[in-house]
């Protein structure tokens, strides 16, 4: 086990910075001895959202930033213009090796150029993945990519393939993760040509256990415990998936408040249901880690509240205890042909 974990927050990312966030590293810290959290942002800011909590001080760090990355900057620009934002200078904490990793709510785009340009790839990796974990009526799965990239070719796929199932082996567990491609049918034939040239490398592929096609539908199923696929359809996945959950607890609310009868049901069934939704809570699995960099960075959306940040700092925590970067390095290391 790891001595200590420190792990680089930005303070002034998302829309509940920095409150949200520094009452989430709070909760992080005071719930693990090995997690040191340096929190980066507005100083004046960040020390009166601390002075409301009790915490180890010796712990927690503020390390001033004067800069904020707002969401509708040109991610590009703001990375190279902005050397003193509180996102940039986390990705340079981590690139010097101050920090094991970082958590962000802040801009996606910047997230994404600055894990590239300025932390960098583990040698071998041709492009990072997004990789959440989504909740399944199995557990969760990983999909990967949902946002990096968007015009992907069949040797990335590959490479998501194994970098998920590297990761899953050692976030989840599981001895010999299933991963599947997203396609429109189970049948090897389907598929648009991404699909079709990549499906046949992902069954040549000696270092994971493919499954074949999964179908949209049947991820919530868990179907698979690796899900791969391009990030334009990864996204579109996501959000549906986000979306359709919200939608569908509204409508089973408003059912069961809509008449006395319903209401007296509703509070019976309450202690079950409230079981069994919080299995499809996002924000327990934390956020979206940037897969194959040179240190972990993990993105959480950008609304997200003190306890997606808490189960951020624990994910990364697990990430370093387990060494997850040495064995990307080592399967890269040792397949360096894709």
């Amino acid at each position: 086990m790891a001595e200590r974990v420190n792990i680089a927050v930005d303070a002034m990312g998302g829309d509940n910075a920095p409150g949200e966030i520094v009452k989430g590293a709070v909760d992080a810290v005071n719930g693990s001895p090995i997690v040191k959290v340096f929190l980066v942002g507005k100083e004046d800011l960040v020390r009166t959202e601390l002075s409301k909590y009790t915490y180890d001080p010796d712990r927690i760090e503020v390390v001033n930033a004067t800069e904020v990355i707002e969401m509708s900057e040109p991610p590009v620009m703001a990375v190279r213009t902005k050397k003193d934002s509180s996102l940039v200078k986390c990705m340079y904490m981590v690139k010097e090796g101050k920090c094991d990793a970082l958590v962000t709510a802040g801009s996606t785009g910047a997230f994404l150029v600055g894990g590239q340009i300025i932390v960098g790839r583990i040698k071998g990796v041709e492009r990072p993945p997004l990789a959440p974990f989504i909740p399944t009526t199995e557990g969760r799965c990983l999909l990967l990519d949902c946002g990096a990239n968007v015009d992907a070719r069949p040797s990335q796929l590959v490479q998501f393939a194994k970098i998920g199932s590297a990761y899953a082996k050692k976030a989840c567990g599981i001895a010999n993760p299933r991963v599947g491609i997203v396609n429109i049918g189970a049948e090897e034939e389907k598929g648009n040509a991404l699909v079709k040239e990549t499906f046949p490398l992902l069954k040549s592929t000696p270092e994971i256990n493919f499954i074949g096609s999964v179908e949209a539908r049947d991820i919530p199923y868990g179907a698979a415990d690796v899900v791969v696929c391009e990030a334009f359809v990864g996204n579109v996945i996501l959000k549906m998936y986000e979306g359709v959950g919200t939608a569908l607890l509204k409508s089973v609310k408003e059912a069961m408040m809509s008449t006395g009868r319903s209401k007296i049901g509703a509070l019976l069934a309450k202690p079950a249901l409230k079981k069994e939704l919080v299995k499809f809570d996002t924000d327990r699995y934390g956020g979206a880690p940037l897969l194959g960099c040179n240190g972990l960075l993990v993105k959480t959306h950008g609304s997200s509240k003190a306890i997606s940040i808490t189960n951020s700092i624990n994910q990364c925590k697990l990430f370093a205890e387990q060494n997850i970067n040495d064995d990307i390095r080592e399967m890269f290391n040792i397949s360096t042909d894709i």
